[in-house]
């Protein structure tokens, strides 16, 4: 039980054995004022009353305040899930129109790239041709004419391009 000095109003915890029913005299460990003090027991059952009531009070404001947590709460969740939606619906748009432009870039993109497989390719099979000439043309005979032609017309071409520049 706790004790309240009725000098200093310093409050003690006190074993209820140490005090007998019909009281004793009690020194305060603070001011060294000297009382006595003997239990009441209805003072202990309001007490106790009174302790269940500001239990049940502080579940009952626990429980209110809560109830306006989770009032504040909704309106901001559904704001949140709102802005949430109109993000996602923005980046759907952004993913939509990249997508279309990544296709139209892809198209390019890929007619220059076979495009320059196709120069590198010619270039390479002339000069392979250009290298083998004298073999081929053993093996070949009537290749000697053909070959002479091609690389006329390469020349001729090779002329041209300069020209334009």
């Amino acid at each position: 039980m706790i004790i309240t000095c009725p000098n200093c109003n310093k409050q003690f915890k006190i074993d209820n054995s140490l005090i007998p029913d019909e009281g004793r005299d009690l020194q305060c460990g603070s001011c060294n004022h000297i009382w006595f003090y003997k239990i009441e027991e209805e003072n202990n059952e309001v007490l106790k009353l009174k302790e269940e009531i500001v239990i049940k009070e502080i579940e009952i404001k626990d429980k209110n305040k809560k109830e306006k947590i989770e009032e504040k709460i909704k309106p901001i969740e559904k704001i949140n899930t709102e802005i949430n939606n109109k993000k996602k619906e923005k980046i759907l748009e952004n993913q939509k129109k990249e997508t279309s432009s990544k296709k139209i870039e892809n198209k390019e993109s890929k007619f220059f790239s076979y495009l320059i497989v196709f120069i590198i390719s010619f270039v390479a099979l002339i000069i392979l041709l250009d290298t083998l000439k004298t073999p081929l043309i053993n093996v070949f005979p009537g290749l000697e004419i053909i070959l002479f032609n091609l690389f006329e017309t390469l020349q001729d071409i090779k002329l041209f391009i300069i020209d334009l520049f």
